[in-house]
């Protein structure tokens, strides 16, 4: 397969083992994070499902498809990122940004429907809703190849912000600020950790600790964090 631009300018730190299965076996294991939090989500999706008719839920525990297209994306990141770490390749660099690019919009998706739905929507209505995200997210791969990811991600994640302040100042008292403050905190931290370990800065190419894998952590829970801001309300936490 066509090696990727990455490898060839050495874009991270830890060293590219050609002759073995996982290039960068470091980079690769630590995307089981994504993993971990896609099988959280899906159990919370299973719980919303069973709890469909419950009143007193919020808009997002209505909506457990959602919340199963957040955990897929997920789980696709873990694979694609995985992939193209393991392979270093030009496919499987498309595929992780393509599957970077799927979370953050599901994120927005969510975010989007608890700003505006105030109502519960009936399973082909949500069905529907799930099937054009779906279609949207196949749309960035070719997408991605016009616009550069420093352009087309920083825009995705302004819009995130503006949705997630929206929602905050919608119903102040019911909302949980913390977990969206945590979630941009965790970017800000594993964006400049990222910026880092592409300048070569305190690195070491044959440790296990490895920025980039650390990136994979903070990006996993702040996109979770962001998830539950969106999710939770503050009455639900004084049942």
């Amino acid at each position: 397969m066509v090696v990727s631009k990455s490898a060839l300018t050495v874009e991270y730190c830890e060293f590219n083992h050609p002759e073995r299965l996982f290039h960068q076996p470091i980079n690769t294991y630590s995307n089981l994070i994504y993993f971990f939090y896609g099988l959280v989500l899906i159990q919370l999706g299973w719980k919303d499902w069973k709890g469909f008719s419950n009143p007193k839920a919020s808009t997002i525990r209505k909506f457990p498809f959602l919340t199963i297209l957040l955990a897929v994306n997920f789980i696709y990141l873990s694979f694609g990122s995985g992939f193209f770490h393991s392979s270093l390749t030009w496919i499987g660099q498309r595929i992780d940004m393509n599957a970077t690019y799927g979370l953050t919009l599901s994120l927005i998706c969510i975010g989007l429907v608890q700003v505006l739905v105030k109502s519960e929507l009936s399973n082909q209505i949500q069905i529907r809703l799930v099937t054009a995200m779906l279609f949207l997210i196949a749309g960035f791969l070719p997408l991605a190849l016009q616009i550069s990811s420093s352009i087309l991600l920083p825009s995705l994640f302004f819009i995130l912000l503006v949705i997630s302040s929206i929602h905050y100042f919608q119903y102040p008292s019911q909302r949980i600020p913390l977990l969206g403050l945590l979630s941009f905190g965790l970017l800000a931290i594993a964006l400049q950790i990222r910026a880092m370990d592409v300048a070569k800065i305190n690195c070491d190419p044959m440790s296990i600790w490895q920025g980039h894998a650390l990136w994979h952590f903070l990006t996993a829970t702040s996109s979770l964090c962001m998830y539950l801001y969106f999710r939770r309300e503050r009455t639900e936490v004084k049942r």
